[in-house]
């Protein structure tokens, strides 16, 4: 075992929100397909004007959970989200990447494979 310290993370959250692209008509269906590009953009977008500071929105390829999506995946924590719209979106910057709380109506569980009805609507 190293006794070698991590560095400090460089950024306070990094947000990675998935906007793969499948083929129409695909079983598993895509994140893309359900807005996932114009709510990261909008994410990005908000994230500035609330004046985060250390945080960073990226775009991810498949994160393995189609059905679910869109989703996103928060680190360092490693807590995943569903959502459906800027309001959505509002609610995650602001209780979680701001305040460090959860939004556990939007969360995803690591065995989930169906979204909640709660989940479901826009």
């Amino acid at each position: 075992m190293s006794n070698v310290t991590d560095p400090p993370p460089f950024y306070r959250a990094h947000v990675f929100c998935c906007v793969n692209e499948r083929p129409p008509g695909h079983p598993r269906g895509c994140c893309m397909e359900k807005g996932s590009v114009e709510l990261r953009d909008y994410m990005k977008t908000r994230a500035k004007e609330l004046g985060l500071k250390g945080v960073r929105v990226n775009n991810a390829g498949c994160l393995d959970r189609c059905e679910l999506g869109p989703n996103m995946v928060i680190y360092p924590e490693g807590v995943w989200y569903t959502y459906r719209n800027q309001a959505d979106i509002d609610e995650i910057l602001e209780t979680h990447v701001k305040g460090g709380g959860r939004v556990e109506r939007l969360m995803l569980q690591p065995d989930q494979k169906e979204l909640k009805p709660e989940q479901a609507t826009a």
